[in-house]
C-alpha cells in the first residue's frame, strides 16, 4: 500500500513540485484577451473589445486586488473584535473597479469618491498600515486617526466623503481647477448607484458639460443602494445614459481589463478637450452595505455565492494569467502568502500604534490653531502640551 508518509512518497511529492515549478523564461511575456464590449451613449467610437496584458502588469493587478481583498477581510475581523468602531463600508467584490481605474490614469490626475473608500485609498498610494491604522483610530493613520473609515486622504486624493453624492460636485470643482490652471490632468468623481438620484449630481453634470470640464464621472453600480435593489430605487437603471447630453459607457466592472481599457478610452476623450464623460461600472459587493448590515435580508446567500463562483474579479484574472502562460498556480500562491503576511504585519501595527494624544483635539481645524483651553469639569481644562 502506497502511504504518503513513506520516503518514496515524499520523493515523489518533491518531484511533482519541481515539475510544477517553472523559471521566468518559461512564462509568456504578454497575452491578448477578448473583453466584453461596452454599451454606448452619445458616442460614435468605443473602447476596444480586446486587451493586451504583460506578465508584469498581470502580476501587479493580481497583487493589488488580493491586497484589497485581504485588507477588507482583516477590517471585517477587527470590526467584529470591536477594535474598529463606527461606520465601516467594505470594498471586497469591487476590486477590479479601483485597480482598473488607477492603472489607466496618471498619478497627477485627481480622484474623489464616497465612503466605500479603503480600496481606492490603497490604489492612490496610501499604505495598508496607514489605512488599517485610520480604521482603528491610531495616530499612524492616513488622517492621524481622526477620519476613520469614511475619511481618508492622500496626494491628489480627496476622500472618502460621508454625505451621499456630495463628492460629485466637489469633483467637478477639482476638474474646474485643472482647466482654469491649464493643467493636463483630469478628475475622477466616483459615486454609487444609491447616490445616482441626488439632485446635486445632475447640477454637476450640467456645469461640467457647459464648461467642458475634464471630469470622468464614475457610477459604481453594485446593484444595491444600502438594502434597496436598483430596480426599486431608479426609474432608469441605465446609469451611463443619465448624463443626458454627456456621453456615457457601461462597463463590466468585474473585469479589471475591461475597466482599464474603458478608463483609458474615457481619459483620452477628456484630455482631448471634448468635455466630461460618464462611466457606469457594473459590479457587486460581497459584504452588506456596511458592517452593521448582514447583507442577506434583501438578497439571498445563493445570489452572493453565484456571483463569487461566476464573476469574481480575482478568479477571472487568475484564470487568465494561468491559462495564457503568463504565470502559474504556484507563483500566484506565493503572492497570496506574501499578501497575507503584509496584511498581518499592517494589522499588528494598527492595533499597537498609540492613539492620538488629547492635544491633537484642536489641530487641523483652523490654519492658526485653536485655544488649547477646553470646557471641562473644572469648569475649564488645559489640554496637554503637544
Amino acid at each position: 500500500m502506497f502511504l504518503p508518509g513513506r520516503p518514496l512518497a515524499r520523493r515523489a511529492l518533491r518531484l511533482l513540485r519541481n515539475l510544477g515549478a517553472r523559471s521566468f523564461a518559461d512564462f509568456a511575456s504578454e497575452a491578448t484577451f477578448d473583453i466584453k464590449p461596452c454599451l454606448l451613449h452619445g458616442l460614435e467610437s468605443a473602447p476596444p473589445i480586446s486587451a493586451s496584458m504583460s506578465r508584469e502588469d498581470g502580476l501587479l493587478y493580481y497583487k493589488q486586488m488580493q491586497t484589497i481583498r485581504r485588507m477588507e477581510l482583516k477590517a471585517d475581523q477587527l470590526y467584529k473584535q470591536k477594535v474598529i468602531r463606527g461606520f465601516c463600508h467594505l470594498y471586497d467584490g469591487q476590486e477590479a473597479c479601483g485597480v482598473g481605474i488607477e492603472n489607466a490614469i496618471k498619478p497627477t490626475d485627481h480622484l474623489i469618491t464616497a465612503y466605500r473608500v479603503h480600496g481606492i485609498a490603497y490604489m492612490r498610494g496610501i499604505p495598508v498600515k496607514s489605512i488599517l491604522s485610520e480604521l482603528t483610530g491610531r495616530q499612524g493613520g492616513c488622517a492621524k486617526g481622526k477620519g476613520g473609515s469614511m475619511h481618508m486622504y492622500g496626494q491628489n486624493f480627496y476622500g472618502g466623503n460621508g454625505i451621499v453624492g456630495a463628492q460629485v460636485p466637489l469633483g467637478a470643482g477639482v476638474a474646474f481647477a485643472q482647466k482654469y490652471q491649464g493643467f493636463d490632468s483630469l478628475c475622477v468623481a466616483m459615486y454609487g448607484d444609491g447616490a445616482a438620484n441626488q439632485g446635486q449630481i445632475f447640477e454637476a453634470f450640467n456645469m461640467s458639460y457647459l464648461w467642458s470640464l475634464p471630469c470622468l464621472f464614475v457610477c459604481e453600480n453594485n446593484q444595491y443602494g444600502m438594502g434597496t435593489a436598483v430596480e426599486r430605487a431608479s426609474a432608469n437603471i441605465d446609469y451611463y445614459q443619465r448624463g443626458d447630453y454627456i456621453p456615457g459607457i457601461k462597463v463590466d466592472g468585474m473585469d479589471v481589463l475591461c475597466v482599464r481599457e474603458a478608463t483609458k478610452f474615457a481619459a483620452d476623450y477628456i484630455r482631448s478637450g471634448k468635455g466630461p464623460m460618464l462611466m457606469e461600472l457594473e459590479t457587486y459587493r460581497y459584504h452588506g452595505h456596511s458592517m452593521s448590515d448582514p447583507g442577506i435580508s434583501y438578497r439571498t446567500r445563493e445570489e452572493i455565492k453565484e456571483v463569487r463562483s461566476k464573476s469574481d474579479p480575482i478568479s477571472l484574472l487568475r484564470d487568465r494569467l494561468v491559462g495564457s502562460g503568463l504565470s502559474s498556480v504556484e507563483e500566484l500562491k506565493e503572492i497570496d502568502v506574501e499578501v497575507r503576511r503584509e496584511i498581518e504585519e499592517a494589522s499588528q501595527f494598527a492595533t499597537s500604534d498609540p492613539e492620538p494624544p488629547l492635544s491633537d483635539l484642536t489641530t487641523h481645524i483652523y490654519q492658526t490653531g485653536l485655544n488649547s483651553r477646553i470646557r471641562g469639569i473644572t469648569p475649564w481644562q488645559q489640554l496637554a502640551a503637544a
